[in-house]
């Protein structure tokens, strides 16, 4: 990058111009399932930048003494910078970082040698919120935007012996971002998911899709992209069926239909298959599971049986972690939802880490996942736009060789306008593009007369629907109502429904804020959706209580209280055994 004069960044309002153009999109991702990692995970030095002094100085370039010997002041000096670990989130890794929401500079040195001839190194960041930029011995490799999908950069070229790696993430919330600035969650900073480098050959798979054949049971349909449009011949692979199929490779694609009798994937038994592909020098590998989901009617259909999906939401929100979630929280939740009876979960409002799919596909959950379309998106901006689909396509990339899966959602809570259903129409166009084999949803609203009348539902396979009666909307009896007005034509899940509790607080049906208030909209809600045919499943809002700053009632306390279990994971409310109660005897009625 260009030399700068002593000071000179003072003066400069657009320095971000010089990092422009760098981009990592999902046209930047790659497979990497099977593959061998090396973690970049542990200790980096770091610093709060909020001026984003390190991009205007170039203190990546590391220059203390200057081309005639002269030794230049500096304003940082990264070994005598702190620790933090990462993955983390800055605002639950130092009490000083908890509202903190700028740039934080983090810093390390590693060792490198080759162990092949010609091979390819990348770095692959899970998450980071939300601007990221990496820079690899004074060499600025680009950035990525988005908080919540995957973030790849290849190092090759700039590897030395020994490196110092710099990244940058900045997590301030801003109007053309996608969420936007106003959101109802704990913006979390930080570089919150693992860092791991990959070694792959000069060419190599990046994209590697498995599924059923949508409507069989015998016929598995198999993509596969490389890095370059290289021929050749492909192998996949399937062990315990005894598969092993060639595919032949032009252009760096090829696509295959194999017969291979299988025993489909269901949550009561979520059968796994090891799966293999191989070209040339790589090789990927993934676990996965066979199913088919589709609609039918106002049904919902799991490998052709009528499916009623007894779910819950949640948010990405540790006590002490924030959203950097282990294995071991992934594992919690899900246990916790079948303790209640679901056998469906709706991760919001963003995509969750990739743990949760992979341990879905495990136990045997099935999984409602979304974008950050939130609220108030600048629904006419181009740039707004390409941002959400580029979201949404690294997070059907990351997760789309999951049966879990079966619900990509575009967005949440988003007012009708023509600019609105142009840019969501557009998203649910895109997501069937990347992958046909799941349906398509949104979270849409209730109208003001009391219908279920968002446009956005003619293009979509299953209309989500937020409802709060009993609640924001204090009149029950227009539950009932809103269906008799509404009979859609498709299945629809009530995708939210619930009231805000303090666990231990304790009052009247009527008082707000209590359990037993909330248990008892738990109880009307349920008795009142049960007697409507279209509705073919709910996730009530929500899991876990959650961090939220908009929320400052003594009984909220900076937390959205909706929760069937308290903010420490482990104190259940009443209206957690109701919603309990309800789903043993829907699973008795299937």
């Amino acid at each position: 990058m260009e030399k700068k004069k002593p000071l000179s960044d003072i003066h400069v309002e657009d320095y971000l111009e010089e990092y422009a153009g760098r981009e990592k999109t999902a046209a930047d991702a790659f497979f990497t399932g099977g593959r061998e990692t090396e973690a970049l995970d542990g200790l980096w030095h770091y610093a709060a930048d909020p001026y984003n002094t390190c991009l205007r100085q170039h203190w990546y370039e590391a220059r203390g003494v200057n081309a005639a010997g002269f030794t230049l002041p500096l304003d940082f000096d990264f070994e005598g910078w702190p620790t933090m670990t990462l993955p983390c989130c800055w605002n639950t890794a130092a009490p000083e970082f908890f509202w903190y929401e700028s740039t934080m500079v983090f810093t390390r040195r590693f060792r490198y040698l080759p162990k092949k001839a010609g091979e390819r190194v990348f770095l692959r960041v899970g998450a980071a919120n939300y601007a990221l930029r990496v820079f690899l011995n004074g060499r600025y490799l680009g950035s990525h935007t988005g908080g919540s999908t995957p973030a790849f950069f290849e190092l090759t070229e700039a590897l030395q012996t020994e490196n110092r790696i710099l990244l940058t993430a900045d997590a301030s919330r801003r109007p053309r971002q996608v969420p936007p600035e106003n959101t109802d969650w704990f913006n979390y900073g930080g570089v919150y998911r693992e860092l791991e480098l990959y070694r792959l050959p000069g060419t190599f798979i990046r994209e590697f899709f498995v599924r059923l054949k949508p409507g069989s049971t015998d016929r598995l349909l198999i993509s596969l992209r490389l890095s370059d449009p290289a021929e050749g011949e492909a192998v996949f692979s399937l062990p315990e069926k005894g598969v092993e199929a060639s595919l032949p490779v032009s252009g760096g694609t090829a696509e295959a239909e194999i017969p291979c009798p299988v025993q489909l994937w269901t949550p009561e038994a979520p059968k796994l298959y090891d799966v293999a592909l191989r070209f040339g020098e790589d090789r990927a590998e993934d676990r996965v599971g066979f199913r088919d989901i589709r609609t039918e009617g106002l049904q919902i259909l799991l490998n052709g049986k009528p499916l009623f999906l007894r779910g819950v939401s949640c948010h990405e929100d540790a006590p002490e972690r924030g959203k950097a979630l282990t294995e071991e929280d992934c594992e919690q939740a899900i246990l916790e939802a079948k303790a209640l009876g679901c056998n469906f979960m709706r991760l919001a409002h963003y995509p969750h880490t990739e743990k949760m799919a992979l341990l879905a596909d495990r136990l045997g959950m099935l999984l409602w996942e979304e974008i950050p379309v939130y609220w108030a998106v600048r629904f006419s901006d181009g740039a707004v736009y390409a941002e959400a689909e580029n979201q949404l396509s690294e997070l059907i990339l990351r997760d789309r060789n999951r049966a879990s899966v079966i619900l990509w959602s575009v967005g949440n809570e988003n007012a009708d306008t023509d600019e609105r259903f142009s840019f969501m129409s557009r998203l649910a166009a895109a997501a069937r593009e990347r992958d046909g084999s799941r349906l398509i949803t949104a979270a849409c609203m209730v109208s003001a007369d009391n219908r279920i009348a968002d446009r956005l539902a003619e293009v979509l396979d299953v209309i989500g629907l937020n409802e709060y009666f009993g609640w924001y909307s204090p009149d029950l009896r227009q539950l009932p109502e809103l269906f008799a007005r509404s009979r859609p034509a498709k299945p629809v899940i009530i995708s939210e429904f619930g009231a805000d509790a303090l666990f231990g607080h304790h009052g009247t049906a009527e008082d707000k804020g209590t359990v037993e208030c909330q248990a008892e909209i738990y109880r009307r809600q349920t008795a009142e959706l049960a007697k409507i045919p279209c509705v073919r499943g709910m996730t009530p809002w929500i899991l876990y209580d959650f961090r939220c700053p908009r929320r400052t009632h003594p009984l909220q306390g900076y937390y959205n209280r909706k929760g069937l279990v308290d903010a420490d994971r482990r104190r259940r409310k009443p209206a957690w055994y109701v919603l309990r109660d309800f789903y043993e005897k829907k699973k008795a009625e299937e």
